[in-house]
């Protein structure tokens, strides 16, 4: 599990033994996906702060525990430390989305989504820059749960000092821009009350839009999240550090395209150039369609034609950020008052292809140095990304849902 050969000094611990790997990462899942839904019924409820600062809180405490619990309890003990860690990370997408539907003006949406979620690609960067450097210093990998599970604490202390669920519950926030807020938003005191119309929302086309798109979006993304330092390392024959920069690099061009497309996706929304259905839809295709066609040349490339592999690699990641001003943010487009629930349920479903993916790729790639049997992964995710991509144009909307203030209304607005 742990490259040997990473560190020079002897007392590393390491488990050369271990042949569970995708089991490993799929362990995280196992827990992720369980909340998802209860969790954005709760900060629709309750407010996102103190679930936020305690899904944080414990998931950085798993981190640190991380490398006791591998010493102790050998491979059993990292899928058990990693489906609590999946547990509570369960918490954040849903309460981030709650957030965002109240505090973030439609005309700023796709900036300010991309600005939160564009976030988690900078991460992947720095996680793969930083995590090679150490896992090859005399301190070997323990450090980098420690560290990681420490910023995650801190994070989760300047969540319960900075964050507040509303601008009503803001204590410094001025008069004109709590109303700016809350009057493009159309919110009021009692909204925070409303049932949830389980069965408008469960039966809403434009949800199984975002829900199909989503799916087909997880899928790819943590396939090549979770393959690519495999592909890259056996394939094109990279030593460690060579890896860890080149694994990074899409994941940087995305969080750089995302801020370009975000500001395009706002402007063309305000100066009203573009409907809001029509604009995600655009953004949707560019995240989707541009990197299948990427993954097909992929599949295609030679083994011996190192660059061309990678040039594609980053064009597949790096376009994937159309995405953000796509379905990612649509949950609050059609139903601000639900938003929670609208991601926990799109969230917790899709990231079921976390658990299948890597399981099908050690399923499929018995040859991690084969290029012909990446192909087919490759393929395989390029027609999951069109076939989404399709449902999505077809019946997705940008238009706020007739239920989201009325649960007892079923029908649906028209979808542009």
């Amino acid at each position: 599990m742990t490259d040997p050969t990473a560190s020079t000094n002897p007392n590393v611990p390491v488990y050369p033994e271990w042949t569970d790997k995708s089991i490993i990462l799929s362990a995280f899942f196992w827990g992720y996906v369980i909340p998802q839904i209860v969790a954005g019924w709760l900060a629709g409820r309750f407010g996102s702060k103190w679930f936020l600062f305690g899904a944080m809180g414990v998931c950085g405490s798993m981190c640190i525990l991380l490398p006791s619990m591998a010493a102790g309890l050998g491979s059993k003990g990292v899928m058990i430390n990693r489906a609590i860690q999946g547990l509570c990370q369960g918490f954040l997408f849903p309460n981030t989305h709650h957030l965002l539907s109240q505090w973030v003006p439609p005309d700023e949406r796709s900036r300010l989504g991309t600005l939160v979620y564009a976030a988690g690609p900078f991460g992947t960067v720095i996680g793969m820059l930083v995590t090679g450097w150490i896992s090859a210093s005399n301190f070997g990998w323990p450090l980098v749960f420690y560290l990681y599970g420490g910023a995650s604490l801190l994070w989760s202390l300047l969540c319960l000092i900075a964050t507040h669920n509303s601008p009503l519950d803001h204590p410094k926030i001025s008069e004109a821009e709590r109303f700016y807020i809350e009057h493009s938003l159309g919110h009021s005191e009692g909204k925070p009350n409303l049932r949830t119309p389980w069965k408008s929302i469960w039966t809403s086309l434009p949800l199984w839009a975002i829900l199909i798109s989503h799916c087909g979006q997880n899928w790819g993304f943590w396939t090549l999240m979770t393959e690519i330092p495999n592909y890259m390392g056996h394939v094109m024959n990279f030593d460690i550090k060579s890896n860890s920069v080149l694994s990074a690099l899409p994941y940087f061009v995305l969080w750089i395209l995302s801020f370009i497309m975000s500001f395009i996706s706002d402007s063309l929304i305000v100066r009203r150039i573009l409907t809001v259905g029509t604009t995600r839809k655009i953004f949707n295709t560019i995240g989707l369609l541009i990197p299948a066609v990427a993954l097909i040349f992929l599949g295609l490339t030679p083994a011996d034609d190192p660059n061309r592999a990678v040039s594609l690699l980053v064009v597949a990641v790096g376009f994937n950020a159309g995405i953000f001003c796509g379905f990612n943010v649509n949950h609050v487009d059609i139903s601000p008052n639900h938003a929670g629930i609208l991601m926990g349920i799109t969230n917790g479903i899709s990231n079921i292809f976390g658990i299948v993916a890597p399981l099908l790729v050690q399923f499929l790639v018995s040859d991690e140095a084969d290029p012909n049997q990446w192909k087919i992964i490759f393929f395989m995710t390029a027609a999951v990304y069109v076939g989404a991509d399709i449902f999505y144009i077809s019946f997705g909307s940008g238009e706020v849902q007739k239920w989201n203030d009325d649960p007892d209304d079923d029908k649906e607005s028209k979808t542009p």
